[in-house]
């Protein structure tokens, strides 16, 4: 049998795996996680039940819902953990992006894995989402960051620390993105899943072009069952994906109705780029699916060499699509977020 001709994209994604040592990508996949929680004490192992709480902040008049996680209650006096704060995507609120329970799957909960790992996990209902209640407006990328200054004072009060991760995935990249580069005093590590920047020759972008004035003259768009299973199957790696997770997502999302904002589509559709690469000041990492139809690796590569702090990754998921955190390689994804949070800090030389 003979080796079919990848397709461009795929092609560079693999040039750009093997051009690691000059663009930094998956550079913290070769760290010892060990040696790297002995070294900076971060992201250590934590055993015992992980405790929840429920939180509420206000964006004017909204109130907005925010969901924590760690292995124990927190108490007067101990030592900080460090925080990482989850930034969900246009479809689906934070606790089924982050938090979801697949019976019988194994572990889906991004907010479990990382309190175990040591950390307190925190996430939020956007404006018009889940828990949280809505303003009305159609809760565009502008309105996601406004959401993030309300809600992490709130953080800040119950943890004690003014500085924390971010985490983002698809449009949550881009609103996490937005963020840093508004209140980059508030950001210690960045992390892009399943982001886009310009979104040039991304098929989904494309099909959210064709879209472009019922976004425009409708706040809100339908995300029923249907539209929640063509998540896992409009890239065309439905095999990407165990089906019982759309149908978990199903379960969670409906009982919040079958309408959600139609800002963020609106936005990737029409005013593309919303982040300025040059202004995002914290280490990022930008973690994409090989099969992503959100964005090609060239766009990608083109912010990741833009970024002016050198402490910097690029990792590509193999046998992955768009929704990395639903994947069955999610764990490859834990992986390099994990090294990528509890990475030592550089030496400066000069």
């Amino acid at each position: 049998m003979t080796d079919s001709p990848l397709p461009p994209d795929l092609a560079l994604a693999r040039r750009a795996i093997l051009k690691g040592a000059s663009l930094g990508v998956g550079a913290g996949l070769t760290s010892a996680l060990t040696a790297q929680a002995q070294t900076t004490g971060a992201g250590e192992p934590s055993e015992g039940p992980i405790w929840s709480g429920e939180y509420w902040s206000k964006k004017g008049e909204v109130a907005l819902n925010l969901w924590r996680k760690r292995v124990g209650a927190p108490k007067a006096g101990e030592t900080p953990l460090p925080i990482l704060f989850l930034v969900h995507g246009s479809s689906n609120s934070a606790r089924s992006s982050y938090d979801l329970s697949v019976p019988g799957k194994g572990e889906y909960s991004l907010m479990n894995v990382f309190a175990r790992y040591g950390y307190d996990v925190w996430t939020m209902d956007h404006d018009g989402y889940g828990h949280s209640g809505s303003s009305g407006n159609n809760s565009d990328i502008a309105s996601g960051v406004e959401d993030l200054k309300a809600a992490i004072p709130v953080v800040a009060r119950e943890t004690g620390q003014a500085k924390m991760h971010f985490y983002g995935t698809s449009s949550g990249a881009i609103r996490a993105a937005a963020f840093a580069q508004a209140e980059p005093e508030r950001v210690e590590r960045l992390v892009l899943v399943a982001f886009t920047y310009k979104g040039t020759g991304a098929p989904e972008i494309g099909r959210r072009e064709k879209q472009i004035e019922f976004y425009r003259s409708h706040n809100r768009r339908k995300r029923d069952a249907a539209m929640i299973r063509s998540i896992f199957t409009r890239d065309g790696y439905s095999s990407s994906y165990d089906m019982a997770v759309p149908e978990a997502i199903i379960a969670a999302e409906l009982k919040f109705g079958e309408e959600i904002p139609s800002g963020t589509y609106l936005d990737m559709a029409a005013n593309l780029p919303l982040v300025d690469p040059k202004k995002v000041l914290a280490p990022v990492l930008m973690v994409r699916g090989v099969h992503d139809g959100n964005s090609t690796t060239e766009d990608l590569i083109d912010f990741f060499q833009q970024l002016p702090n050198g402490d910097r990754q690029f990792v590509i998921l193999p046998h992955t699509a768009h929704s990395a955190g639903w994947s069955k390689n999610r764990h490859l994804l834990w992986y390099a977020t994990r090294n990528f949070l509890a990475a030592p800090a550089p030496v400066a030389t000069g």
